[in-house]
């Protein structure tokens, strides 16, 4: 298919849980903090729900009784863990050869994460992914999923319009920002939430798989 074929010039990958498989470790560094300072430690469905908001509301909401005024040692908590882990992530099977196709056709390719500026950007520099992608936005510079300023600022800086922009992304939030924003976006089952709750935010397609996924890219993108 050329360029001209395309249906979406812009797409917007989720990072953690769609490209980069962190939810487990995610979670068991969400549970940590909560224990270290005394609160009641989430499950790992209620740790795992959070993943893609910012991360003191995703910590707020994971620990309720934990009072306000311990928010920036349960920050500090959650960081130091990840930190001692984030070298266990790796990057979906399959992820590479997705993107290397993708960019081939001449999408234009971007990240929209809940993670900070240095988190993605220490992320990136881990793996082989320089020059893969054209831009990216994180919750730290702009607002947080679903507010849908990243997808927004992502969409003007290429000057891409809303129908053409996908959003792929693995949590409600990701598909809730993408309904918000304007534009289509496909859901990944494989991440942070069942697939169940995606259906009432209308995705084009659910993928249970990278490969079914990418599959339906080339098909449909």
């Amino acid at each position: 298919m050329g360029g001209s074929q395309r249906q979406f010039d812009l797409i917007a990958f989720d990072w953690d849980g769609t490209l980069f498989d962190s939810t487990a470790i995610i979670t068991r560094c969400i549970q940590e903090a909560v224990r270290d300072v005394g609160g009641t430690v989430p499950s790992d469905e209620a740790a795992s729900y959070v993943i893609g908001m910012a991360l003191m509301q995703a910590l707020a909401h994971a620990a309720p009784d934990v009072p306000p005024e311990k928010y920036p040692e349960l920050g500090a908590r959650y960081r130091h863990h990840y930190l001692v882990h984030q070298n266990d992530i790796s990057l979906f099977d399959g992820v590479l050869t997705m993107l290397a196709d993708l960019k081939s056709r001449q999408h234009v390719l971007t990240v929209a994460t809940g993670k900070s500026r240095r988190g993605l950007d220490e992320a990136l520099h881990t793996v082989a992914l320089q020059g893969l992608f054209d831009g990216s936005r994180t919750a730290d510079e702009t607002a947080g999923k679903p507010h849908p300023r990243m997808l927004h600022e992502l969409m003007r800086e290429f000057g891409v319009p809303a129908e053409r922009t996908l959003m792929i992304g693995d949590t409600t939030h990701d598909l809730q920002m993408a309904v918000n924003a304007g534009c289509a976006s496909v859901g990944v089952s494989y991440g942070a939430h069942e697939p169940a709750n995606f259906e009432v935010l209308k995705p084009r397609a659910i993928a249970h798989s990278v490969r079914e996924l990418h599959d339906w890219l080339l098909a449909n993108a």
